[in-house]
């Protein structure tokens, strides 16, 4: 099962591209609502792989929750493909929830739209369980509205 999601942004593909490159950008919109993001250590590159931590608000517990972005293709500022697993706060591995596979094939474009904005398009493969892609699709679609309070507002 797969986690899909597209957004037509009003800003160019450069600065779509670096919200998920440059750590003080990511920090803005990595997780869902009311989430924060303390951890952005990235290395993206092709075998390098980006450290990244969300905070979950106190009605939640307040815990933190590790991902590790192991990137497989880097195509500025066109493309980005990745394995997301879950870690510890040291990047070391960590179970995934149930019904999410252990490693989860991300797959990210940029497209310009001709008109100075780009066509944002993330895939996500291998979930397992309808709760578990469900789960990670509205986690998704929330980022992705921060994501863009975060470009607009800029």
């Amino acid at each position: 099962m797969t986690v899909h999601a597209v957004r037509d942004l009003p800003v160019p593909s450069e600065a779509v591209y670096a919200a998920f490159t440059d750590p003080e950008t990511i920090r803005r919109w990595w997780g869902p609502e009311g989430f924060t993001c303390p951890v952005a250590e990235m290395d993206v590159r092709e075998g390098g792989a980006s450290l990244l931590g969300m905070r979950a608000p106190a009605e939640y517990g307040g815990g933190d929750m590790y991902t590790l972005w192991s990137y497989t293709a880097v195509v500025p500022p066109h493309r980005l493909e990745y394995v997301l697993r879950f870690a510890d706060a040291d990047g070391r591995h960590a179970e995934p929830p149930e019904g999410v596979p252990d490693g989860v094939p991300h797959v990210v474009t940029f497209e310009p739209d001709g008109a100075g904005g780009t066509r944002l398009t993330i895939t996500e493969y291998g979930y397992t369980v309808a709760a578990a892609r469900d789960g990670s699709q509205a986690g998704l679609d929330q980022c992705l509205d921060k994501l863009e309070r975060a470009l607009v507002s800029r």
